[in-house]
């Protein structure tokens, strides 16, 4: 792309060197005295360095105004990429920090919930065991009553 363009330096040396060639062209076809054809070409050399020394200037002007505008953009860039870096770090903080806080919460969650578990199964065990030993008891009760109702009926 940059070989299609045309550079400003050759646009330059080209306007001069056309300019030279178009005013020598003019001057020496010119039916004019000798005199006067070097005053002519002496007034042209000195149109063609005055326009040299403005589109130099307009070079210059335009070479600085360029210059200034592509130092603008790269710092606009730099910052912009800079903040759009501080802000993906933070936002990359703050979610690792929500997941952080939602695992230690579930994980926490579900300890209170294993406890809870275990709690009723210690209780219903309790409550089975109670219940055994009171059909134990009964048993034992029912067997003494038997055993006691036997010797009686044996002793008769």
């Amino acid at each position: 792309m940059a070989d299609n363009q045309i550079n400003t330096k050759d646009f330059i040396i080209g306007t001069l060197v056309g300019s030279f060639v178009g005013a020598a062209t003019a001057l020496l076809l010119a039916p004019k005295s000798g005199k006067e054809l070097r005053s002519d070409i002496n007034d042209g050399a000195v149109q063609v360095k005055n326009r040299a020394t403005e589109l130099a200037g307009t070079a210059q002007e335009k070479g600085i105004e360029l210059k200034d505008k592509a130092y603008s953009a790269t710092s606009d860039l730099t910052k912009k990429a800079v903040d759009a870096t501080s802000d993906f770090s933070k936002t990359v903080a703050n979610k690792s920090q929500e997941i952080t806080e939602n695992v230690k919460q579930k994980t926490s969650e579900i300890k209170d919930a294993v406890e809870d578990k275990l709690n009723d199964a210690k209780d219903k065990a309790e409550d089975i065991k109670d219940t055994a030993e009171e059909k134990l008891d009964e048993a034992k009760e029912e067997a003494s009553e038997k055993i006691e109702a036997v010797k009686k009926e044996l002793e008769k």
